[in-house]
This record gives structure tokens, C-alpha cells and sequence, in this order.
């Protein structure tokens, strides 16, 4: 029985770097619902890497900062006659090389790239692809749990999160014009992901996170996955210019009694 009603169903997966990627579980939960899933990379040396963990499947790249490569993949996707049925977008980069430093120091270069990056690709790939999707097409992009704690383990990204939680409703509202195609986001609690595990202090809270998460582990990417999937699919029809967060309960039970008594030496 297809619950999901995603067999047979073509969708992109931008994103995947390795095993530990959300991007990656997507893309094995979509293929073992019977989709039929092609993936966008940034480079030849990712794509060579990618190609490893699916062998069978088409895989394209496109650096979102050069709009060319983004035109590009639109051309190559087209040559598949097969509408898409939803997009993923999981993609971010902030340059912490010079390590993390307060959010006023932020320097324009960094905070542009991460937006252009992290952002901004997820409304020119929509645009580029926007003829090949179906008219009720879902596309999904990874937030964050929260952008309004200012966590400085997750240096000046959040607040270009706000600005990806912000365009789903600008995206939504303006592809209503000539479609239903729905725009959502799931805000992610803290990963243990390759890229998370390279942000300055980040190992340090995503250990705070496991204490104060209820049941007492920390959210996997196969549960963000889990849930990108129901946005993926027709089950989610009513949700749209939505952030769906899963963060296992964590932003209920920071005042967790156990904490507050190994803070307060009690």
C-alpha cells in the first residue's frame, strides 16, 4: 500500500555529502517509498562521492552562487519529461575559518555568502525549476529549531535561517499566482551531522541539547528526514508557509530540574 502516495513520483534532492546528511536519509526514505529521486551536488569531486551511495540515480551539479550553473540545472532536469513532484533543499554555509567570534563582529563577506547560500538559492532554483514542477508540487528546505535564541554556538546562521523561515510565505504567496505549490520548512533541532560537527562549539551544546531533551537522546536525521517525507508527500496538502520543528520536545524543558541542580552545585 502506498500511504504516502509518493511511487512512481519524481523529486530533486539538493544537498547530500555523505551518509550523515540529512539530504542523504531524504533521499534513501523517498527511494524506499517507490520515488524516483535525482540529486544535486555543488561540485565533480561531491558528485563522485554522492555517486558511491546512489548508484543508479541521476546526479547533477550546481554552485547556487553562480545563477549560470542554476540555469543549467534547470535545462538538464528538463530534459527528463517527467514533471517533479517536490524539491529539496538542504543546503547551508556559514565561513567560520577565522573560528566564532561575537555576532557584531560578522563581517559583510561572510554574512552575504551565507545568505546568498543558505537563502537566497532556495528562491532561484524555485524560480529556474518553476516550469517543471507540478501544479501541486511541495518543496521543502531544513531550518533550524529556533531563530530567536541566540545561541552562540550557531554564530550569525540563525538569523539567516529567520530570513529562509521568512521567504516560504513570500514563496508560497507569489507561486499561488499560476500554481498550488506549497513552500515549508522543518526546524531542525541539533544534528549530528559533518557539516554541524565542524561549527566552533557546536559538539559542546548538541551535548547540552541530549539533557535537556525529555527522553534523553538527540533528535537523528532519520526523524527530519521522517518528516520531510510527509511534506513531500499529498498527505500534507493543507500545510504550506510552514516551519514544522523537530527538536524531540527540547524548547519545552530547558528549566529541566535535573539541569537547574548540576548548574546550581544542589
Amino acid at each position: 500500500m502506498d500511504y504516502w502516495q509518493l511511487s512512481g513520483k519524481r523529486f530533486v534532492v539538493m544537498g547530500v555529502a555523505n551518509r550523515k546528511s540529512v539530504a542523504y536519509m531524504i533521499g534513501k526514505s523517498l527511494e524506499a517509498n517507490g520515488a524516483l529521486v535525482e540529486y544535486v551536488v555543488r561540485s565533480q569531486k561531491r558528485k563522485d562521492e554522492v555517486s558511491k551511495l546512489f548508484p543508479n540515480a541521476p546526479i547533477w551539479i550546481c554552485d547556487v552562487e553562480d545563477q549560470q550553473q542554476i540555469d543549467s540545472l534547470a535545462v538538464d532536469l528538463a530534459n527528463n519529461s517527467q514533471a517533479i513532484q517536490g524539491f529539496v533543499h538542504s543546503i547551508a554555509f556559514a565561513d567560520y575559518s577565522d573560528g566564532m567570534k561575537a555576532f557584531h563582529e560578522t563581517t559583510r563577506k561572510q554574512f552575504l555568502q551565507a545568505i546568498d547560500i543558505s537563502c537566497f538559492s532556495l528562491v532561484a532554483v524555485s524560480n529556474a525549476i518553476k516550469g517543471l514542477l507540478t501544479q501541486d508540487a511541495s518543496v521543502v528546505t531544513i531550518g533550524i529549531s529556533t531563530t530567536k535564541m541566540a545561541s552562540e554556538s550557531y554564530g550569525f546562521m540563525a538569523p539567516v535561517k529567520a530570513a529562509l523561515d521568512s521567504s516560504l510565505a513570500f514563496l508560497s504567496k507569489s507561486f499561488s499566482r499560476f500554481s498550488k505549490i506549497r513552500f515549508n520548512a522543518v526546524g531542525a533541532g541539533l544534528l549530528k551531522t559533518s557539516a554541524s560537527a565542524g561549527i566552533p562549539g557546536y559538539v559542546d551544546a548538541y551535548l547540552f541539547a541530549e539533557k535537556a531533551i525529555p527522553r534523553g537522546s538527540g533528535v537523528t536525521t532519520q526523524e527530519v528526514a521522517d518528516t520531510v517525507v510527509f511534506l513531500l508527500s499529498p498527505r500534507s496538502s493543507g500545510i504550506t508557509s510552514q516551519t514544522i520543528v523537530v527538536d524531540a520536545g527540547m524548547s519545552t524543558n530547558y528549566f529541566d530540574q535535573a539541569i537547574i541542580s548540576k548548574v546550581s552545585g544542589q
